[in-house]
Order: C-alpha cells, then structure tokens, then sequence
C-alpha cells in the first residue's frame, strides 16, 4: 500500500453486428481465462514465473519510472544488476512456489508490458500489506481485510481496489469483498486496456473498467507500459501461476467498445452515407468504413445535431493523415473555428508535423486546448476513441486513455491569436474535417446526454 499524492433507435446491419460482438466480448471479459495449475500456462498465456528460480526478473522499489527513462543503457544495466543481491536476499522459490519474506525490493518483470490480461495467484498472511504494480505504477491493492487499524483507509473493503487512485475515482475501492481466509490461495484476472482496468478476485468483478490514475503524475495519463512488480510490504507473501497474455489492438478496441452503457445510438449503417450532409462527393464507404477520399476533403456532417453528448468511434490513420471530428459544426465555414471545435485527427509522427503547435497534434481541440501524446497505435491499426460533450468540456479518450480533459470557457490563449467564434455554441452537427488524406471511420455511435 502507498499513500495517494494529494491533489437503441437505429437498428443498422452494423449495429445488430456491433451488439452481437460486444455481447460475445461480454462472454469473453466475464469467462476467465482456465488457470492451470504447477505454473503452466493456459492457451494464448505466457508464464512470467518458471516454478523453478528467478530467471526473468530483477528488483525494484516504487521507483519513478521517469528516472528509469533518463538512464543510459549502461547505467540501467548497472543499476538492474545491483538489484539482484536484495532479491536473492528476501526472494526464493520453493516447491514451484515465489515467496517473499516481507522485505526488500519488489520483483520485476524483464519485460514492459502495455495491454494484458494477467493471472497470478497469491496466498498471503495476517497484518501483511501488499500489491501488484501495473506498467511501474502502484498498485492493485492486497492485504489483510481483518486488520481493523486499517479499517480507516479502506482494509474492510477488502483486496483488488486499484488503491492509488485519488478517492473520488471509480476503482479505488473494490467492488466486492472477495477475499479468501488466510492458508488459502486467491486468484486475480487482470485485465487492462490503456488505462481501462477490470479486476477479478477468486471470480468476483471487483473494479469495472475503471481508469487507473498515474501515482507519479496525477496531471497526466497512466504510462503507455512499464513494468509488473511483485511489491513486498511487512509480512510474507507466496506467488504462483502467474500467466500474462498481450492484447492486440483489435481485441482491444471490442473492449474498449463493451463498456456497458446504455443509450448509443448507430450513426452508421456501415454500407452508405445516409443520414449524412455535406461533401458527401469527397467522402465514400468501403469496407463497413467511411473513408475521405485521399487528394479531397471537405466537411460531412450529421443531419442530426447534437448538444450534450458522447461518441465512440474507430479510426485508422494512412501515413501522414490527417483529419478532423467536427463538434457542435453549425453546417457551414471551417469546424475548427465556426464550430465548437475541431478535435484533430493526425498521425503525429509524420516527419512534416514535427514542429506544429501543440495544441495541433492529435485528440487536441485545435488551436485551443493540447492533448498528451504517445496514445495512437501504430499507422495502419485501427484506434478507438470516446469523446464526451458536456456544456463547454471535452474529454478526450483514446486507447483507454484520457488524453484531453478540457474547459473551453476557460480557453483565453489561442494558437495565432486566431478567435473562435464558434467556441460557445451550445448545438451543432458531427461530423469529419477532411484535409486530403485516406483517414477511415468506423463503429460510430452517439449517446445524447441531458442539457
């Protein structure tokens, strides 16, 4: 344990696809993965603990992983190498089972890890205070559930909350209090898309797609990846099977889309552009995606204007492309200026947008507000992206991961000194801003929300 730092109307052939799929998903994400036993993994797993030593591992503290990056690759070297003397002090392994004494640093996958599923057992003892750090970040909380000194800071709530979130945050506390007497073994299933975090204990959902706040930046994203770690805290704790299974970006963007939550409406039948106005000439539907004609452009909107509201989509960026979603666009003058805003779509690592503005590159509510990057797949790979609409604030989701979360009515500097006439409106179309460039669309739906 660390302690926080302060601070369906339209029933589309794609749709009916859409709910099929995130049905079978729904399967998917409860079913767990069949554990099996004497550190073998299941189908599609890797085992990260061999049931025989420690090969694969090294030692870290809670350790900001920002230091771990200004590091050259000798000191690194270095510094990971001096790790081992604690380990074999504090870490053994006996009868295929990983047991910490109650001290010394926490073991430390080899490997970063960005999207797993993740399974590990654990049996622990009385007044131990324990967790499971995810991409070098603290911590899927476990320890002692009877400890009333502990009640205080959330110990009857039992373990698998994710305990560094601030306390306002969903995850913090566990949903369900599932842990197992002590001299039994418990078993998580993990589950983490961006910072999108599922977690059961011994088979109870325990936190629902939940964002796991970065302890290190409470500003800012969870890491893209990092490192599992093992921590140690105040009494022994024993490990096995722990199993890890990378998630491809295709599995997890269905994951992203199971999210329950009703009242998305499709705004894509998938084979035309019925329901939609504007440059339909310089926009056309292939493959269940609408796609911006590369060497055209123009604006496609929306019949239907929206206030308040939530959509989800996918998108797949070409080389370079570039593109844009129009919010609250009045149908007519550039979205980004007559409209509330343009949130740009772009492949930030183009060599020709390496010196824009920042408040240019992708997810960013253009000229106005920056969002984080190092959130996109790889070009070519279909991303995932929710943005919310909500009066004058934008939050922006991509990947699992909050990359924008703005006021505009707070905005007073503007990229250019450029105004925004259109920042204040209250009403408008949805729509793509095309700037010449392949940029594909899929899987739209909105979600009105209250005035």
């Amino acid at each position: 344990m660390l302690h926080a730092l302060p601070r369906l109307a339209c029933f589309s052939p794609e749709f009916l696809m859409l709910s099929i799929a995130g049905c079978l998903l729904s399967l998917f994400v409860v079913a767990p993965a069949q554990a099996q036993e004497d550190n073998n993994p299941p189908p599609g797993f890797t085992a990260l603990f061999n049931g025989k030593d420690l090969t694969g591992w090294w030692g870290l503290g809670t350790y900001d992983p920002r230091k771990l990056d200004a590091m050259s690759e000798a000191d690194f070297a270095a510094f990971k190498a001096k790790s081992l003397e604690d380990i074999a002090r504090h870490w053994s392994v006996k009868d295929g089972i990983l047991i910490n004494d109650g001290h010394g640093l926490y073991l430390t996958t080899d490997k970063t890890f960005g999207d797993i599923e993740l399974l590990i057992d654990y049996k622990t003892v009385p007044k131990a205070d324990s967790g499971i750090y995810l991409r070098t970040t603290p911590q899927v909380q476990i320890w002692d559930s009877t400890e009333t000194a502990k009640f205080s800071i959330g110990a009857d709530k039992g373990s698998g909350g994710l305990w560094n979130n601030l306390p306002n945050h969903p995850g913090k506390d566990p949903l369900a209090k599932a842990d197992k007497p002590f001299g039994e073994w418990n078993r998580f299933r993990i589950i983490q898309v961006g910072a999108r975090t599922t977690i059961y204990l011994n088979d109870q959902l325990v936190v629902d797609h939940a964002i796991m706040d970065n302890y290190w930046d409470k500003a800012a994203p969870l890491r893209k990846n990092g490192y599992i770690q093992l921590q140690t805290h105040g009494g022994e704790i024993s490990w096995r099977n722990i199993f890890v299974r990378e998630i491809g970006s295709e599995e997890a963007n269905k994951i992203l889309a199971s999210k329950s939550e009703s009242g998305f409406e499709s705004i894509f039948d998938g084979q035309s552009l019925a329901g939609w106005a504007g440059a339909a000439d310089q926009y056309e539907v292939a493959n269940g995606a609408i796609r911006c004609q590369k060497g055209k452009g123009g604006n496609l909107y929306t019949e239907k204007e929206y206030a308040n509201f939530v959509a989800r989509l996918e998108f797949r960026l070409p080389p370079g492309g570039n593109n844009g979603l129009a919010i609250r666009y009045p149908g007519k003058g550039n979205p980004a200026y007559s409209g509330m805003t343009e949130l740009q779509v772009l492949d930030n690592d183009a060599p020709q947008y390496a010196k824009l503005d920042v408040r240019q590159y992708h997810g960013s509510a253009y000229g106005m507000a920056a969002a984080t990057r190092g959130y996109l797949r790889p070009t070519g790979e279909w991303n995932f992206q929710e943005v919310t609409i909500n009066g004058s604030k934008i939050t922006v989701e991509l990947n699992g991961t909050i990359i924008l979360d703005t006021d505009l009515s707070k905005v007073s500097e503007y990229m250019a000194n450029s105004p925004h006439p259109g920042k204040d409106l209250v009403k408008g179309h949805f729509g793509f801003a095309g700037h010449g460039d392949a940029v594909e669309f899929r899987n739209l739906s909105i979600k009105p929300l209250a005035d």
